[in-house]
């Protein structure tokens, strides 16, 4: 073979060996970053995983002992006032100063609407305002309602506690004065003063608070007529929304 060719030769040799290394390297790139990717995907799994588990966890402490009211109706989490043909829902907290307005310029309207067999109202005692109080008020509150409710008084209880609504920022009605608001109303039973003491409805106002919030309620009163938010929860408001209900 002569020189030409022998340069050619070993040339070529070189050529197809630097292809085979660039190959190979390449090949060992393409598998680090697949175990790198499937390494980052196995660790978002366990991250994902783990925090699951720490909400439901957390979702599970807040709720364990859940007991709902027997009488409660939309899947356990309201309380109706009412059988007429347009459905009323009131999402309010007790301590909340804009459904305390509400309820005293509005309750005159609903009881009407109610007498009248206008309307079905469903209560809906949510606990968002517990920061506005040193002692959860606004959870002991819906709590008590349920009791409440389980007595058989809901509508004269919920009337008392927006009645004796105590300010934000203090300490909220003590469980003595919500006992003592419930003999006042006809729960003069053992069962209802017990409900109180022990918190048997607390979860259940915590559950019922979070379902509000899945349904996208963030504000209290939020009040629909028909499942239509009413912009403005006046009476006027209201009046005008069930009569275009048709009631």
């Amino acid at each position: 073979m002569s020189g030409n060719n022998r340069d050619r030769a070993n040339r070529d040799r070189a050529r197809a060996k630097r292809v085979v290394q660039e190959q190979l390297a390449k090949e060992r790139r393409r598998r680090v970053t697949l175990w790198t990717s499937l390494g980052v995907v196995v660790l978002l799994v366990v991250v994902g995983l783990i925090g699951w588990g720490v909400a439901a966890n957390q979702e599970s402490d807040k709720t364990a002992g859940l007991t709902t009211p027997s009488v409660a109706v939309d899947e356990g989490t309201a309380f109706a006032v009412g059988t007429g043909p347009v459905k009323i829902d009131i999402y309010e907290d007790f301590i909340c100063p804009a459904c305390g307005q509400f309820e005293t310029g509005a309750a005159s309207t609903i009881d009407q609407l109610v007498a009248a067999n206008k309307v079905t109202v469903q209560y809906h005692p949510i606990a968002i305002l517990d920061r506005a109080s040193s002692t959860e008020y606004s959870t002991r509150s819906a709590a008590a309602a349920a009791a409440a409710a389980q007595g058989g008084k809901f509508a004269e209880y919920h009337k008392a506690l927006f009645a004796n609504q105590p300010e934000e920022g203090g300490a909220g009605l003590d469980d003595a004065k919500l006992i003592e608001l419930g003999r006042s109303v006809g729960l003069t039973d053992a069962a209802f003063a017990d409900a109180v003491n022990n918190g048997t409805y607390k979860a259940w106002a915590t559950k019922v608070t979070d379902t509000a919030a899945a349904r996208g309620v963030n504000s209290t009163p939020t009040v629909l007529v028909g499942g239509k938010a009413l912009e403005s929860p006046t009476p006027q408001a209201l009046m005008a929304a069930v009569g275009a209900a048709g009631a």
